[in-house]
């Protein structure tokens, strides 16, 4: 029952990143393609879009976070594990517990920073979108990066 739960969550969290990523990616991308069309073949530029291409790079590491993190291709220093490859494990376990810990800062910090921006309700300059939607996503990817490492966890427990 448990199992069927957790399963149906990651295939709704997946689900949801890469929809995200894809969505967000693919809008930049034509804002970006348009503005330079324009900016080369008519003289004009759209100052918003490099605004929209800001915040999609926001939103793209933190959700890309989350994603590289299910699929194991966080950035490691492995040279240890190499030498002595019976630290695997320990090391392995030690660097899920220090995400675990990263992830409870960025929901920590993510949240102080983003309710300051509900609290004094700054926008954007130009697309004049509120400045708490951008920050939102860092406590949520945070929660998100902690889900999939303690999922990340449990296969590794599980499978052995």
């Amino acid at each position: 029952m448990l199992g069927k739960i957790l399963k149906k969550l990651d295939t709704a969290a997946s689900h949801f990143e890469e929809w995200t990523l894809f969505i967000i990616v693919i809008t930049a991308l034509i804002a970006l393609f348009f503005n330079v069309v324009l900016r080369y073949g008519f003289n004009y530029t759209l100052a918003w879009s490099e605004e929209l291409v800001r915040i999609v790079i926001i939103y793209s590491t933190f959700i890309g976070a989350s994603v590289a993190v299910k699929q194991r291709a966080m950035i490691r220093i492995d040279a240890v594990v190499q030498i002595f490859p019976r630290l695997k494990k320990g090391l392995t376990f030690y660097t899920n517990i220090l995400m675990l810990v990263f992830a409870g800062m960025m929901i920590y910090y993510g949240y102080k920073m983003t309710h300051l921006q509900l609290l004094t309700h700054q926008k954007t300059i130009i697309m004049q979108i509120p400045l708490v939607v951008v920050y939102a996503v860092m406590p949520v990817t945070g929660l998100m990066v902690f889900l999939r490492t303690v999922q990340v966890m449990v296969q590794d427990f599980t499978s052995k």
